[in-house]
């Protein structure tokens, strides 16, 4: 699938932080956020509108309130007006500061919501950022298996019949968790991050070749599986190709890019007698020690070097 970006009904917003409801506009059920970035509407107020968003939520804090308090109820009136004409999505009041007549007035003119919850400024739009990155993330799928091996998300690709979701169950036996088989659904959360999950009408099953359909959570319980994962590792399943060179010092780092973003990656050769979930714990420890600053292939090219210098000294 292409890249995409994705919308997220404000009633969903509202639920998921259970704002109370001040005015509920007559479309509330059919207003879509379409972007994750927040404004706080003090410069508007000031009466500065220039590169103003109408497709962002608006929050409005104590800064905000206590301003316009100094205000006259004509004034506020006017400067609301201006503010609820562009018909933004919604305006949510933190700390439980208090809601003028003259935004309830403007909001049932103007047909527009105010929401109100008693979180600080500073942390509801933090959350509710982070919460909408994640919502509307661009997103696409793909065909593999992602688990959480020691913390890592390790996203297993290669074609069918390869032995990935036999790998999958290996490692939930051996107490790592299930996040998503035969379909990933990949979501860009930021410039650095993705985080994959399964797509709900599959999530928590597996299939496997010779015994059919099986529900991991039911199986082996709701520590087997997680809802999701960021994607730290990407292991590409092949048949052990004879006469090929893999790599065996592990000097040269592969990347796979997904959506912009690349992936540290392996090719693991499949052929019996291998036990790829051994291989796969070693690979996800192994990639964490990368990202610590410890890579022991250069390790021990090091010592290899200091024992040559050493032995041309004597």
């Amino acid at each position: 699938m292409g890249n995409t970006t994705f919308t997220i009904p404000l009633s969903k917003v509202a639920e998921e932080f259970s704002f109370e409801m001040i005015y509920k506009s007559g479309d509330f059920d059919k207003i879509v956020i379409s972007t994750a970035d927040v404004n706080r509407p003090a410069l508007q107020i000031a009466g500065y509108f220039d590169y103003f968003d109408a497709h962002r939520i608006q929050v409005m804090g104590k800064v905000e309130i206590t301003y316009l308090e100094q205000f006259t109820k004509e004034k506020r009136y006017e400067l609301f007006d201006k503010l609820f004409s562009t018909k933004f999505p919604a305006l949510i009041v933190t700390r439980n500061m208090q809601i003028f007549p003259e935004m309830r007035e403007l909001a049932e003119k103007y047909d527009l919501t105010i929401m109100r919850t008693e979180e600080s400024t500073s942390s509801l739009m933090s959350a509710l950022i982070s919460f909408l990155n994640v919502q509307i993330a661009p997103r696409h799928t793909r065909h593999g298996v992602l688990v959480e091996v020691y913390g890592e998300g390790v996203l297993m690709m290669g074609e069918s019949g390869v032995g990935k979701s036999e790998t999958a169950i290996e490692l939930v036996k051996r107490g790592h968790r299930l996040v998503a088989d035969d379909a990933v659904e990949i979501k860009k959360v930021s410039s650095k991050t993705l985080v994959g999950s399964s797509p709900d009408i599959i999530r928590h099953f597996v299939e496997l070749r010779g015994i059919g359909i099986i529900d991991v959570k039911e199986i082996f319980g709701i520590g087997a599986v997680k809802a999701t994962e960021n994607i730290n590792l990407v292991i590409n399943l092949e048949p052990w190709i004879e006469g090929k060179q893999y790599d065996r010092l592990g000097m040269e780092e592969e990347f796979t890019e997904i959506m912009g973003i690349s992936v540290p990656s392996l090719t693991i050769p499949v052929k019996p007698g291998r036990n790829l979930a051994i291989i796969i714990e070693v690979a996800s420890m192994n990639n964490r020690q990368k990202r610590m600053g410890y890579n022991a292939a250069v390790e021990l090219n090091n010592r290899l070097l200091n024992e040559m210098a050493n032995g041309e000294k004597e």
